[in-house]
């Protein structure tokens, strides 16, 4: 007979919401093993494991540790270490040309800059492509645009990869042109744009990617992320994981939605048998996933109808957006890959990107019928009448970009209009249509702090406070399900994280105040104070004891 493991740690003194229910608190639970083993009250805890490591909340509220269902950690700890981060520190474009001329002066010409998270909404707009050629020195730079769509390259880098006046379009991409003179701008829209980023980070190894994680997940905690969904993984980042693991420098739970751009990685990944599901609580296949739609705050999604507000030089007239694949090529991508037991992602972000992911997905879906296959549109940001009622009569989840609404949800206002914002992220439609819909950041894209995304759940605002239209606002609890209950469920692993009940995973965050009692519209302002993976800790505030 097997005797079963001491308790180690006891959670006491806590109002812990283990989202098994609205108003479901305990006082207290026991660990065993990182999981769950039993809950009540705190003097019920200390007398099953008298001698257990205790862990007091001093009264404050618990909750499981957040899952952000799609995020970018691998591509962007690896360029932490390369490139130049731009997302903090610059309040115009002139400053971000300061920094190119003072880190390019002295260097070889050959040398490049690589600046990455450009935002221009917020900078003032792109610079000239003289502007940035005087800033480097005639040196080849490039600007990476926040969502990964977009970047603006210099006269010496557009010449290193090939792009002249007379260049094609390449397939799915776009070099913006003066109208007037026929000349290139600098500024490369998606398919475009990646054959620069793919030739600096060309020579990223899976060290580079091993070393920008431990950063980038110390970041996450935080947050109170517990666990990822790693959307687009690299192969690189596959092995980073491995690793990292094997370092035990692995603090937090990765899925992997593993890229859609490399076909080679997928095609293995079928060839190997291996199924959504695959690996363990710590390093777990969820899926594969492809990116046929686009960037709305870069005027580059696609939609039915047209682009709304100021233009930049060369963009098109009647713009409606793009999309990145061939209807029946992505039908036969989706349709391998679904006959093959995986979870399919794929990003949708405007109305005719989602429609054209759902037509994938409808066509799997009559030829491999699969009652439970939580097929999941990506981001999924306007989410129409007709588009809603798809998404419940196909089963398909929507993986909400919650943080989009935040941080870009004033660039989604001056893109799309004030009126269009009735059907970005609709919550309170979709939960009362029973269509499942996880939150995420999207990070880097966005912040990776999911009390952003839920002060927008809530509140209907932006960054910013403008309106968002206060009839999809959902509740408190509602939104937590978003980061909790609803993160497990996208990635099928509802069975082991998500809430606090019997044996599931010990993940879980102390929070500094009452995210159910405290003022709503001061939600974005809430800390964490402690986050615990497995009932250890990884994130203590400074002061918490």
């Amino acid at each position: 007979m097997v005797k079963s493991r001491p308790i180690q740690q006891i959670v006491i003194n806590g109002k812990i919401a283990t989202m098994e229910g609205d108003g479901v608190f305990v006082e207290a639970l026991a660990i065993r093993d990182g999981h769950i083993a039993a809950q009540g009250s705190t003097a019920d805890m200390r007398a099953l494991a008298p001698h257990a490591e205790v862990i007091d909340c001093g009264g404050r509220t618990v909750l499981p540790g957040f899952i952000d269902s799609h995020c970018h950690p691998d591509m962007h700890g690896a360029r932490l270490g390369r490139w130049t981060d731009l997302s903090e520190g610059f309040s115009s474009k002139e400053e971000v040309l300061q920094l190119v001329r003072k880190a390019t002066e002295g260097t070889p010409q050959s040398r490049w800059f690589v600046g990455f998270r450009y935002d221009d909404l917020r900078l003032g707009g792109y610079p000239t492509r003289d502007e940035l050629d005087a800033a480097a020195g005639g040196r080849p730079a490039f600007l990476y645009r926040r969502d990964a769509h977009l970047g603006f390259a210099n006269s010496a880098a557009l010449k290193i990869v090939g792009y002249t006046k007379d260049s094609q379009d390449p397939p799915f991409g776009r070099l913006d042109r003066d109208p007037a003179t026929g000349e290139l701008t600098g500024l490369l829209r998606e398919t475009a744009a990646h054959e620069v980023v793919n030739y600096n980070q060309a020579d990223f190894t899976s060290d580079d990617f091993a070393a920008g994680l431990v950063k980038v997940f110390a970041d996450f905690a935080t947050y109170g992320i517990t666990s990822v969904h790693n959307s687009l993984c690299s192969t690189h980042g596959i092995v980073a994981y491995q690793k990292m693991r094997e370092a035990g420098n692995l603090k937090m739970r990765v899925g992997l939605l593993a890229s859609g751009r490399e076909d080679e990685l997928i095609q293995a990944i079928i060839r190997s048998g291996w199924r959504t599901g695959f690996g363990d609580e710590w390093v777990r296949l969820t899926g594969v996933e492809w990116c046929p739609d686009c960037s709305t705050s870069g005027r580059t999604a696609a939609y039915y109808d047209p682009y709304v507000g100021p233009k930049v030089l060369g963009e098109p007239e009647d713009n409606r957006g793009m999309l990145l694949y061939e209807l029946e090529d992505f039908k036969r991508r989706v349709l391998q890959a679904h006959q093959a037991g995986l979870l399919v992602g794929a990003d949708g972000v405007g109305d005719r990107g989602i429609d054209f992911v759902l037509d994938a997905y409808e066509h799997a879906l009559d030829r491999h019928p699969v009652e439970d296959h939580r097929l999941r549109v990506e981001h999924c940001c306007n989410v129409t009448p007709s588009i809603l009622q798809r998404l419940k009569r196909l089963k398909v989840i929507c993986s909400s970009a919650t943080g989009f609404a935040y941080d870009l949800g004033d660039a989604y206002r001056r893109n799309r209009g004030p009126e269009a914002m009735r059907y970005m992220w609709p919550h309170r439609s979709m939960i009362d249509a029973g269509v499942v819909a996880p939150g995420h950041s999207d990070s880097p894209v966005c912040h990776p702090n999911p009390l952003r995304a839920i002060h927008s759940l809530v509140n209907r605002v932006t960054d910013s406070g403008a309106d968002l239209d206060q009839s999809e606002a959902i509740s408190v609890y509602e939104a937590i399900e978003a980061y909790t209950t609803l993160g497990a469920y996208c990635g099928k692993e509802e069975h082991m994280k998500g809430d606090l009940s019997l044996g599931k995973l010990a993940d879980f965050i102390v929070l500094e105040e009452d995210i159910f009692t405290m003022d709503k519209k001061r939600l974005d302002q809430l800390k964490i104070r402690e986050t615990y993976v497995g009932g250890e800790p990884v994130f203590r505030r400074s002061g918490a004891a």
